[in-house]
């Protein structure tokens, strides 16, 4: 059965939004990734500054949740706005099952990122929902 986890988008200061979290829950980071370890895209330079900015960092909250965030992107990006900030993160423990959830949940609604293989390794793609929820949907066969 997948997971879920909230996803939560930042302005900039993801950062210290998840250093604040991690003093709360007492955990520490399992994964802590910047827009400097994406490949480079000629069509959209990344500034120095946004460079270092959080691409995805995750706290486990417990053993089947985790707290997971972002900065915004670059110009590439969905705009960030308070009320379109968070996003319910699934993640499959299928491919198959990604696929059904991915196709499912995306019908009617608006596909911001095709489910498709990553250069971090998951199988993963995000949707708006025809109620304008955001979704992510992930798979990781190295997790499995």
């Amino acid at each position: 059965m997948a997971t879920i986890n909230p996803y939560l988008t930042f302005l900039g200061n993801c950062e210290e939004a998840f250093d604040h979290y991690k003093s709360i829950f007492g955990r520490e980071f399992d994964y802590v990734g910047r827009f400097s370890e994406m490949p480079e895209d000629p069509k959209y330079p990344l500034s120095e500054e946004d460079k270092q900015k959080i691409m995805h960092i995750s706290l486990p909250i417990s053993k089947e949740t985790r707290l997971m965030g972002s900065d915004t992107g670059g110009e590439w990006a969905g705009k960030t706005i308070v009320g379109n900030n968070i996003s319910i993160s699934i993640t499959a423990q299928t491919k198959v099952e990604a696929d059904f959830l991915f196709r499912s949940l995306s019908e009617g609604g608006n596909i911001t990122m095709p489910i498709e293989d990553t250069f971090w390794g998951d199988y993963f793609g995000m949707c708006t929902d025809k109620f304008n929820i955001n979704w992510m949907v992930s798979f990781n066969a190295g997790s499995n």
